[in-house]
């Protein structure tokens, strides 16, 4: 399938889902959002994704120039465009059931940076930054980002990234715990590429039930997060993947996992 705003590449079971303006430095329109949220539902066989931006920006925000962009009309036009575009992306993010990597290029910012954290590994790029502008237009963070970071790196430096409005370079990111971690700009599809693999050749059913898993404890007490874990347990046991991991085990060999 082509898209106006992204590219979607599935290559040896690894999803590639590039976002393509790099002329507006791949500003999410209401159009790009719906672009990436129909391709998370296209990863056919894929057992890992892979997000990253074309050119020198992972995302600069929401496009404020776009013509048809009603998320820059007005408080209830941003209501309306959060709840139909935007929101539902990041919540498609977050339920699916394969691992996710974000290969941060350049500045991620407003909701671009939502984008960027809400995977289960951001790598960045040396020259990358993080950026919450939305105190500099007279707005409030969105996508998410109010309950992401204040989990990520903890209220004091949430607050500092929401109110203040100042880059968090790729360094500092991963000094703070923000990213997974801070790599050469050569260095970034390499890298982001051999973890897709890594994580590909994984058991599949084990790896979706732990990304579940990690955002319901964030919600759930003690007591909660131990029925989950044995629910996702039983889950994980009944695949094919933990019946070779048992078996290779015993025999002394690798696992080959097939992702069923």
């Amino acid at each position: 399938m082509n898209f106006e705003n992204i590219k979607l590449d599935i290559t040896d079971q690894v999803a590639t889902i590039t976002l393509n303006v790099p002329e507006r430095l791949n500003a999410c329109s209401l159009a790009m959002a719906d672009d990436i949220y129909t391709a998370l539902d296209l990863l056919e066989d894929a057992r890992a994704v892979i997000i990253t931006g074309e050119g020198r920006a992972f995302c600069a925000g929401a496009d404020l120039q776009s013509k048809n962009d009603s998320a820059v009309k007005g408080g209830e036009a941003s209501y309306a465009a959060l709840n139909q575009h935007y929101n539902p992306l990041m919540l498609k993010l977050a339920r699916l059931d394969i691992p996710t990597i974000t290969a941060v290029n350049g500045p991620a910012a407003g909701v671009g940076c939502s984008i960027a954290l809400a995977s289960d590994f951001a790598i960045a790029a040396k020259s990358s930054y993080f950026l919450q502008a939305f105190v500099n237009i007279g707005l409030v963070p969105d996508g998410g980002a109010s309950w992401m970071l204040t989990r990520l790196v903890g209220k004091a430096r949430a607050t500092e990234m929401m109110m203040l409005g100042e880059k968090i370079p790729g360094e500092k990111a991963a000094d703070w715990g923000l990213v997974y971690k801070c790599v050469e700009d050569d260095a970034l599809m390499p890298e982001a590429q051999a973890l897709a693999k890594r994580l590909a050749a994984g058991p599949t059913v084990a790896l979706g039930v732990m990304r579940q898993n990690l955002a319901k404890a964030l919600e759930s007490d003690y007591a909660a997060a131990l029925l989950t874990e044995a629910e996702g347990q039983r889950i994980a046991g009944n695949s094919k993947d933990a019946r070779e991991g048992a078996m290779s085990f015993l025999q002394k060999r690798k696992a080959e996992f097939k992702g069923e």
